[in-house]
């Protein structure tokens, strides 16, 4: 209970860590609390680096209590809680049959369990944070501060100076605030990554028909159900219809209205995970024209019904035979069996034997 809650980027890439430890050393910089603060190197040239908050303030963020970041995605607070939020306002149903329809399975799914259970409360992981989360430690966060020195230009220590011989960065990550990265509010770090992660985003361009109210989901699993797919786009609108089509891993949503098909295609354009499965999304095609020219290839001769299954229509003109041009004329034969006008052979009688 003793060890500070620190991420793995503040520990260091050294497994043996030598930790200075200050009872009551350094007030939070959250609650101004006094608390027991830690003082460490996380490496041979790196900084070295203290907790800024107590335990309390980290554990009701879960965040780290020195870089004030995520602990299991490694981003700023405003980041997490905006992707959670917006991943918790698409899953909540907008319509009131929507609402009744979810009700009602959720009641079926609790007479199936066990009612001595404990609750809990059923998340899935939002799939914008699974794109920006940090997979790996970032190392460079340690390293050491700029030599104001060297700013100054007044540094004589050369390579064996501690410091960074770098002039600062100015611009909008310049100002940070430990207070606005803990609560979430104005932190530029944040608002960089959300706008970054929004440019990168293809917008998902509503076809000019209005008559298409179809989405097309692609990539799914083999176990996933209609129900699955119901449940994930039922919070956008009344739903007309969901085909699952198994062989090919996919599915056709059909909405009621128009603009309950381009809701759902605006929301979810940034990532659409079903059963844990990455999903593709796009605005499904009209089917008429395609219908009317598989029925317009169907149709057989004038007077005779459509043609048997895998017969299309009528070849091409067959060829006119040897000897007789396009146009039905006779032309000049070369041989006699090119003739077919000629049943035997032909002999040439010019020539008479002497």
């Amino acid at each position: 209970d003793e060890f500070p809650i620190l991420c793995e980027t503040c520990l260091g890439e050294n497994p043996f860590v030598r930790m200075a430890k200050i009872p009551w050393g350094q007030a939070c910089k959250i609650c101004e609390k006094p608390f027991t603060c830690y003082r460490w190197k996380p490496g041979g040239r790196a900084r070295y680096k203290k907790t800024q908050l107590c335990r309390s303030c980290a554990k009701t963020k879960n965040v780290c209590q020195t870089c004030v970041l995520d602990l299991q995605y490694g981003l700023p607070v405003q980041v997490r809680d905006t992707a959670l939020e917006q991943h918790e306002r698409e899953g909540m149903p907008v319509t009131q049959v929507n609402r009744e329809y979810l009700q009602e399975v959720a009641e079926h799914s609790l007479d199936a369990e066990d009612a001595s259970q404990s609750y809990h409360k059923f998340t899935r992981a939002s799939l914008l944070l699974q794109r920006l989360q940090r997979r790996a430690p970032y190392y460079k966060r340690n390293a050491p501060h700029i030599c104001s020195f060297f700013v100054k230009g007044t540094c004589n220590r050369g390579k064996s100076c501690p410091f960074r011989h770098e002039m600062p960065k100015t611009g909008e990550l310049a100002n940070q605030n430990i207070k606005d990265r803990y609560y979430g509010q104005n932190d530029p770090v944040a608002k960089k990554m959300m706008r970054l992660a929004k440019e990168r985003t293809t917008p998902l361009v509503p076809p000019p028909d209005k008559t298409i109210r179809t989405l097309w989901v692609g990539g799914l699993d083999s176990k996933t159900s209609e129900m699955d797919v119901r449940q994930k786009f039922m919070s956008f609108g009344e739903l007309a219809s969901v085909r699952v089509i198994g062989a090919k891993n996919c599915a056709f949503v059909t909405f009621s209205t128009r603009s309950s098909a381009e809701s759902a295609a605006t929301k979810l354009q940034t990532g659409l995970s079903i059963n844990g499965s990455r999903c593709k999304l796009a605005w499904g095609k009209k089917q008429g024209k395609r219908k009317r020219e598989e029925s317009k290839s169907s149709k057989g001769p004038p007077g005779m019904g459509a043609m048997p299954p895998g017969m299309g229509p009528s070849p091409a003109a067959v060829p006119p035979p040897p000897g007789m041009g396009a146009s039905g004329k006779k032309t000049k034969t070369y041989y006699p069996s090119m003739d077919p006008s000629n049943m035997g052979a032909r002999f040439d009688t010019t020539h008479q034997e002497r």
